[in-house]
């Protein structure tokens, strides 16, 4: 049940990738037969992409993934605003792929603003208005938030940051499949995705770019993705995730009811069934798939150990940040004191998952929580 970590790559999607690990080998550079098929697989993954985001094909370029879509998004139009300013915005619970870029940009001497969030994680978008200068080049918010899932009020943020004239970039990482991405109705100008969170392979992503914003290079070298991106292309990869955002896209809503059914079920049975526990994020602004539960007196980190020798994969928040003793920066951003931020647990469910599944994760959670307070130093500072 982390699924937000990551998806297995679904059956159409490796056999829609295969052949080009093989007979279909073609550099999509070159330009006889073997390599023009490539080149024309390329092409089509490219336009899914677009469909799948109301976007143009040649608004979407290929990246290795969502972290370099997103640093690319991020260093790239600060490259080129240089003459305009030197002040970006962002949230305080944005994914390190875009926190780290940012930090990097301020020791180069940009400022950075990290807007606050409410209890539940959400950005409150005249906040965003209100932190806008004539020196603002970007607005950073995701669209909905890996750790506890709350879903951000993007179309609000989008529409204030085109009213001052500012580009605005969403990480949608998790939001395809979950639920209608339009770039139009969201008003991105620059948003990331990566395959290997829909079904799709790792180290393939894309990077839509509105047509007129000016983004900088991100890779010199070669002309590939139109001399923006170079190096030889992941045509498997770039085949992958045109076929996965294809069954993620046409998924909906079927998928995301089915996974909110036993979201909710999951939830409701940990809340009534464990005392002192309390739910992360939005309550219903939420991904239909995300579980994100407190437990006090527990470090997230032991019920893992346990959970992880029942047969249940979890996380206590990003995978990205798992091998970190630091609490989550997104539950300290929305509150919670450390040691409570420290004993959270999320459980995120995906297309394999079955009723069944939750039901033996409510029988066994509830004893491995006692069995951890029953040792917890933590119990006897209460």
């Amino acid at each position: 049940m982390d699924h937000a970590a990551t998806t297995p790559v679904r059956p159409e999607v490796a056999r829609a990738m295969l052949p080009y690990f093989s007979e279909r080998f073609g550099n999509p550079s070159s330009l006889y037969a073997l390599a023009r098929e490539a080149k024309e697989a390329v092409e089509e993954a490219r336009g899914r992409v677009a469909a799948a985001i109301g976007a143009r094909p040649e608004e979407i370029f290929f990246t290795s993934g969502g972290t370099e879509a997103d640093n690319w998004a991020v260093k790239g139009v600060v490259a080129a605003s240089r003459k305009k300013g030197d002040h970006i915005i962002t949230s305080a619970i944005e994914h390190h792929a875009v926190l780290h870029p940012c930090r990097a940009l301020e020791k180069q001497g940009y400022r950075v603003t990290y807007l606050p969030v409410d209890g539940y994680g959400r950005v409150d978008p005249e906040r965003v208005g209100e932190a806008i200068t004539n020196k603002t080049v970007l607005v950073s918010v995701m669209a909905a938030n890996n750790e506890i899932g709350t879903i951000q009020p993007i179309a609000a943020i989008g529409r204030i940051a085109h009213d001052h004239g500012v580009p605005f970039h969403t990480d949608a990482v998790q939001a395809i499949g979950a639920y209608p991405v339009d770039v139009d109705a969201m008003g991105a100008d620059l948003l990331a995705i990566s395959a290997h969170k829909f079904g799709g392979p790792k180290g393939a992503g894309a990077l839509y770019v509105r047509r007129g914003t000016r983004v900088g290079t991100f890779m010199d070298g070669g002309a590939q993705e139109r001399g923006r991106r170079a190096g030889t292309e992941n045509v498997p990869g770039i085949v992958g995730l045109g076929r996965a955002i294809d069954l993620a896209v046409g998924g909906m809503p079927q998928n995301p009811t089915r996974l909110a059914a036993m979201r909710d079920r999951l939830i409701r049975g940990i809340l009534d069934g464990i005392p002192d526990t309390r739910l992360n994020g939005h309550p219903t602004e939420r991904l239909a798939n995300n579980a994100n539960i407190s437990f006090r007196y527990v470090e997230g980190e032991s019920i893992l150990l346990l959970l992880d020798a029942l047969g249940v994969a979890a996380s206590t928040g990003s995978a990205c940040t798992s091998a970190s003793l630091e609490p989550s920066h997104v539950l300290t951003a929305c509150g919670l004191p450390p040691e409570h931020a420290h004993g959270s647990l999320r459980l995120t469910l995906g297309s394999r998952n079955t009723d069944e599944d939750v039901d033996y994760v409510l029988s066994v959670l509830p004893g491995v929580i006692e069995r951890l307070r029953a040792i917890s130093p933590l119990r006897g500072e209460a």
